[in-house]
């Protein structure tokens, strides 16, 4: 059933604000919407353009709830599978995050959105108190690709940038698994290590990951975590630690953003809390935008 809450007093657009369940109707005037943030929204528009707006229980499904002024959109929240709750709320972030869960029944396993959207929203639902193994402001940036800076080892061919061959599948599994344990809290178990290998596996297939190679052996890894035709969203970028202030983290990330550059992709956004991983973003050209917010509780 949608249930429709009447939220305030009329907005400058003369129409009163009303909440509700969206369905795959509203699949244009949430893209309207979420475009005017689209930094800070790539979960939730790759999510809505892979499996739609309506929860049949498959990955990536939500139940998404819309705050309207009139006939726009002002504030979304998404309720995945999962149990994440995903947020662009400029306003309204209590009222949306209320209103999906109730929607979707389902216990929230999680925040991810700008930093101040994620904190309303967990606050509204009463949750700010329950342990998280993850509670981080991480630092966000943006790239206009069209002015990325291409490091020297890459621009003469010392290192290059390829996607992932079959033969080094376990190699880079085991990175990402040691990604996931250094950046997300992961544990040491064979269940963390087949999600990790989950993960990489469906990046691979998607095109979506890379690999910067010096004299023929693998030295660091890049993936985008989300990727739609205008923008990506890097994320499990890798490097071991013996390799590491090398420059290979710019190469990987510079060359993944040059093949998606050639696929018509203009812009790219990350997020980190890594002072030495932010320095090699800066050098290829990433600048600070704000902050993002991600919490997985326990």
């Amino acid at each position: 059933m949608t249930r429709i809450a009447n939220l305030g007093p009329p907005q400058p657009t003369g129409g009163l604000l009303t909440i509700r369940l969206l369905t795959q109707s509203d699949a244009a005037l949430l893209e309207a919407f979420l475009v005017q943030h689209r930094d800070s929204s790539m979960f939730l528009r790759s999510n809505a353009l892979r499996a739609g707006l309506e929860f049949h229980g498959q990955a990536p499904q939500a139940h998404y709830c819309a705050a309207f002024a009139g006939a726009e959109i002002v504030a979304v929240a998404a309720h995945t599978w999962a149990g994440m709750l995903l947020v662009q709320a400029p306003e309204y972030a209590a009222e949306v995050a209320r209103a999906c869960v109730a929607e979707s029944s389902r216990a929230v396993t999680g925040f991810s959105g700008p930093l101040e959207h994620v904190r309303r929203a967990r606050a509204a639902l009463g949750l700010m108190d329950v342990p998280a193994k993850i509670d981080c402001a991480e630092r966000f940036y943006a790239l206009d690709i069209s002015a990325i800076r291409v490091p020297e080892a890459l621009a003469n061919g010392a290192v290059t940038c390829r996607a992932p061959r079959p033969s080094e599948r376990d190699l880079l599994c085991a990175w990402r698994h040691a990604y996931d344990r250094e950046v997300l809290g992961a544990d040491d178990s064979e269940e963390a290590r087949k999600r990790a290998a989950g993960f990489l596996d469906w990046q691979i297939g998607e095109n979506a990951a890379w690999v910067a190679v010096e004299d023929g052996v693998p030295v660091s890894l890049s993936a985008f975590n989300a990727s739609l035709p205008d923008i990506v969203q890097l994320g499990g970028i890798y490097t071991p630690p013996e390799l590491r202030g090398r420059g290979y983290a710019k190469v990987v990330v510079a060359g993944s953003l040059l093949a998606a550059r050639a696929r018509g992709v203009s812009r790219a956004v990350l997020f980190t809390q890594n002072p030495s991983a932010e320095r090699s973003y800066q050098g290829v050209g990433f600048e600070r935008q704000g902050d993002y917010g991600l919490v997985l509780l326990r």
